[in-house]
């Protein structure tokens, strides 16, 4: 992973209502959820909705999938953990096992 990528992600998710999504959409597992069961579940508008689904989009933490008249979206795990891969690379100057017990 790359800064420019991991700032990205952070940015995207400094907004509470993505945060909210995204950890919605990490609960829902590989299956995802449709735009319509993410809004119900937390009371969202769908064209607020939509803006924030746009940018996790491009901040590449979600996926999306037409299906029908419906898009659903799914967590982009790989990313979450490159990112906490890339936060933690060089976690004790190269001895993560000193870290363990901080």
């Amino acid at each position: 992973m790359d800064k420019s990528l991991a700032t990205a992600v952070f940015e995207s998710l400094a907004s509470g209502v993505r945060l909210d999504v995204y950890r919605l959409l990490v609960k829902a597992g590989p299956q995802g959820l449709v735009a319509g069961e993410i809004g119900a579940a937390l009371d969202v508008p769908p064209t607020n909705l939509s803006f924030h689904l746009k940018a996790l989009a491009h901040a590449q933490l979600v996926s999306v999938v037409q299906e029908g008249r419906y898009q659903r979206y799914r967590a982009n795990l790989v990313l979450m953990q490159d990112l906490i891969g890339y936060l933690t690379a060089e976690c004790c100057a190269g001895h993560p096992e000193l870290c363990a017990e901080t």
